[in-house]
């Protein structure tokens, strides 16, 4: 991470900040208590996982016939917060693996948090499918378990085998190696941290820390060791970024139902599940960062970033949307176009009257993705709003609610009304299955939240590695020596060649100003 930083770039870490006061910053909170508003959000989030566990028991017990599915509508919000939770996951490894590779700092100040709320996404999307089977027991035949049983004589050869033909089980090994891959990276990132709060911690806390840490010294060889894995890590997940969403949106492309059979959907849901990582990053970290004073190593330029990442992600998201309504009315496939235009695009104000149909049924779900990922990013155009803390923050909340939005379009909207009019349905989701969403939100929290409370939210030793090329009081003696090496300066003072904008506030000169 080190080398040389331009003093037109910003600082990445500011305060003039020593080693000494990084370690206190960011491992203090860890060490603390927790002060009344951590523990009231813990409250909160560990009462809504306790409602996840008790509505899931109830229908593992009941029978998914107390969701809102029917014979038309098989999937419905279920596979709709797997995708959600699924795309969630995927800001972490690009954070971790591909800015890594590429070699950008700013990632230093998100790239923890991120990577724990890849894991933490993964485990509540995983949890769909499995509640989904209705018989959550049988969840162990989606692995290749029966193949190898029936070749030793155990089981009869008519016994159910996995169909390695579905992308439903591509999704298994997909999901699941990239759960490996991204615990891998972040625990293996956490090591140093780890140490670090093992110092300076004392009694059974010491060897609890001492124990997860694995006797990390810090010593040239460990850390020679410990940058090679980083990047091995890194070139594995950096195809997972782009093949575990692919095989997701395989579960509708190699479908022959009208409005999932078209080939964009892989790079459409990469870049999708992109976009609504991102924005659930910026949610969760401007949370953290006001909460846990962490202003000087999340700055506005790690969340300007962040929201460039958005706009570029989000207009391939408007493009994708686009080119789909565009091959649907260029196909001249009345059935293709009749998903669009009937099931999807009919509003009753405009649209509809334009197009002479009458307003499709989901027509409210359609327009509110649209809203939410299409118009409302492009508002990160202009630098004054992808500085802004509240506007950014508001974004991320419209962003993440409109690519809900979007799996559930592309879910029901393409499944309500098939060929037989008689089996034309409207799905609504019964109370059950919202507590399920709901509480799964309450899983996500708590064990982020945990997370928070007992490991660095910032990754400490990746900090300090950026810190005399990326800290603003090493950036602006850059710049002095940059400006005299350029005007030929041969004064005595060092800050009288630099302007009064380029100097730390904590500076001598600042100060008299």
């Amino acid at each position: 991470m080190s080398g040389y930083a331009s003093p037109v770039r910003d600082p990445l870490i500011t305060g003039s900040k020593t080693y000494a006061q990084i370690t206190e910053d960011i491992v203090g909170p860890v060490e603390q208590k927790g002060n009344l508003k951590f523990w009231i959000a813990l409250a909160i989030s560990a009462a809504f996982m306790g409602l996840y566990f008790v509505l899931v028991g109830y229908t593992v017990w009941q029978g998914i016939g107390v969701w809102g599915e029917n014979k038309t509508i098989g999937w419905a919000w279920d596979i709709t917060n797997f995708v959600w939770w699924v795309g969630i996951g995927h800001a972490g490894t690009l954070i971790s693996a591909i800015l890594l590779l590429f070699r950008q700092k700013w990632r230093t100040g998100v790239n923890r948090s991120a990577e724990a709320m890849t894991i933490f996404a993964v485990v509540c999307a995983g949890q769909f499918p499995l509640i989904h089977m209705g018989r959550i027991w049988k969840g162990f035949f989606i692995f290749p378990y029966p193949n190898s049983r029936a070749a030793e004589g155990l089981l009869d050869w008519s016994s159910l085998w996995p169909n390695f033909q579905s992308p439903l089980l591509w999704d298994v090994f997909a999901i699941s190696t990239y759960l490996t891959i991204s615990l891998l990276f972040w625990y293996t990132g956490l090591v140093p941290d780890l140490a670090t709060v093992r110092d300076r911690a004392t009694g059974l806390r010491r060897k609890i820390y001492s124990h997860l840490s694995f006797a990390w010294q810090g010593t040239a060889r460990q850390w020679q060791r410990f940058e090679s894995i980083s990047l091995v890590l890194a070139g594995l997940s950096t195809p997972l970024v782009l093949s575990v969403h692919s095989v997701v949106s395989f579960d509708f492309a190699t479908s022959v139902i009208y409005g999932w059979h078209t080939t964009i959907f892989p790079p459409y849901f990469v870049a999708g599940a992109v976009f609504s990582g991102f924005a659930m990053v910026l949610t969760l970290m401007l949370v953290a960062r006001s909460i846990m004073n962490l202003q000087d190593y999340i700055t506005v330029n790690h969340i300007e970033s962040m929201n460039k990442v958005i706009l570029l992600t989000g207009s391939i998201v408007g493009v994708a949307y686009l080119t789909e309504l565009f091959m649907a009315f260029y196909s001249a496939n009345p059935f293709e176009e009749w998903v669009f235009k009937r099931n999807r695009i009919a509003d009753p104000y405009i649209f509809g009257p334009m197009m002479g149909v009458e307003a499709a049924p989901y027509w409210w779900a359609y327009w509110a993705m649209m809203t939410c990922n299409v118009i409302s990013p492009q508002i990160f155009w202009f630098k004054k709003m992808r500085r802004n803390l509240w506007v950014t923050f508001v974004m991320s909340i419209f962003i993440n609610i409109g690519m809900w939005f979007e799996r559930f379009v592309i879910i029901v909207t393409s499944l309500h009304r098939d060929f037989i009019p008689s089996s034309w349905s409207y799905y609504q989701p019964t109370w059950v299955e919202i507590g399920i969403f709901v509480g799964t939100m309450g899983l996500f929290m708590t064990l982020f939240l945990l997370f928070c409370k007992f490991a660095p939210v910032v990754a400490v030793a990746e900090v300090k590695s950026i810190l005399k090329t990326s800290g603003d009081q090493y950036m602006n003696r850059q710049a002095v020596i940059d400006i005299k090496e350029g005007a030929g300066y041969l004064g005595n003072d060092p800050e009288e060649a630099l302007p009064s904008s380029m100097l730390s506030p904590r500076s001598p000169k600042s100060k008299e100003e």
